[in-house]
């Protein structure tokens, strides 16, 4: 059984959740599903530029656990756009409501 997923700090909400190769019909598309906690990991540390110890402490996260987060996600958009799929950014939990695990 999984251990379940600790409560991460979400800052930021993304204003799309949908990007999509120009052209192509959404249908045609196979599609990735990038987590709010990994676009956030990617937003901290590529957008803002922060070493991950900071970015870890940020999202209250273990700077391992980031790191993996951050892995994750450079994986699955590296995979959307090199192969051409859809990236579906999924949206966070209300902030009051603790994550499903």
């Amino acid at each position: 059984m999984a251990r379940p997923l600790c409560p991460r700090r979400i800052a930021h909400r993304p204003p799309a959740t949908y990007f999509k190769p120009a052209g192509v019909p959404l249908y045609e598309l196979e599609e990735v599903e990038l987590g709010a906690d990994e676009l956030e990991a990617l937003r901290l540390a590529d957008v803002e530029d922060l070493y991950h110890t900071e970015a870890a402490k940020r999202m209250e996260v273990s700077r391992q656990t980031f790191d993996r987060i951050v892995r994750r996600a450079r994986m699955k958009v590296a995979s959307a756009l090199v192969q051409g799929k859809a990236l579906r950014v999924l949206q966070p939990p209300p902030a009051d409501t603790p994550p499903k695990g």
